[in-house]
């Protein structure tokens, strides 16, 4: 079977096969075997991890080591001590190589529209490509929102917050792809999922979010972290109300 994540590597590195020739010194047909599937001496594999700035375990999973249940940690790609830490090209690369699916789901999420001013028009564009859409915030009124505000001491804001989320969203709510919902449920975890790709951040006691920890974890097999989180915003999204229309118009924020 092709390795499909070596060519994608490849491609987002912009390096070809001459150039992974010249750095290890194999045969081209060499590399090409590679794509086709064969996974390279331990040496090789080394090498090319570290020219495509990836994991040996992502890019050959099965040769590395089995996904297990003592490793899954595998899945963890990167760990910031704060959200706020992660680069914002980050984010919007993330948003602009997905395909397939993103899901968000937080309680208010104001920074992503407002540090990507894009990211509308980009949602947008993906809608209508078939990339499936589904934004979850919590719910202004509910008392979940009233207790998070009162924890981290937003001085009644946080409500504030959402509509104007909603606001930077608007135009998207008739677009096909695209749902919006409201949750009203004591939130844990933060998710926002780019197709086999996810930045999780977990909620600390009156910590804001962007002063959380954030996990990057990507796919590496059915049964783990990145599962047990995507399981976690299906059964968040079922619970979710669909947003109203008045809820998107300027004069109600």
């Amino acid at each position: 079977m092709a390795n499909d994540r070596l060519r994608s590597a490849m491609a987002s590195a912009h390096i070809d096969i001459e150039l992974i020739v010249q750095k290890t010194g194999v045969d081209p047909k060499t590399v090409k075997r590679w794509l086709a599937g064969r996974a390279p001496h331990p040496k090789y594999r080394w090498a090319l991890a570290s020219l495509l700035n990836e994991r040996e375990d992502y890019l050959w999973p099965e040769a590395v080591e089995a996904i297990t249940a003592t490793n899954q940690t595998l899945e963890i790609m990167a760990a910031y001590s704060h959200r706020a830490d992660v680069p914002l090209s980050a984010w919007w690369q993330h948003f602009l190589h997905a395909q397939r699916h993103i899901d968000l789901l937080a309680f208010a999420m104001l920074f992503l529209p407002e540090q990507h001013p894009g990211l509308a028009d980009l949602l947008q564009s993906k809608s209508e490509a078939a990339c499936k859409i589904r934004i979850c915030v919590a719910d202004p009124t509910s008392i979940e929102v009233k207790k998070r505000d009162e924890e981290e001491q937003l001085g009644g804001t946080l409500p504030a917050r959402i509509r104007t989320t909603l606001r930077h969203f608007r135009d998207l709510a008739p677009c096909p792809g695209i749902e919006i919902r409201y949750h009203s449920i004591p939130m844990y975890n933060s998710v926002f999922r780019f197709d086999d790709e996810m930045f999780v951040t977990p909620h600390l006691y009156s910590l804001h979010g962007s002063r959380a920890p954030l996990l990057h974890i990507r796919r590496l097999g059915p049964d783990g972290i990145f599962a047990n989180f995507a399981a976690h915003f299906e059964a968040v999204w079922a619970t979710a109300m669909s947003v109203k229309g008045k809820d998107f118009k300027i004069e109600e924020l």
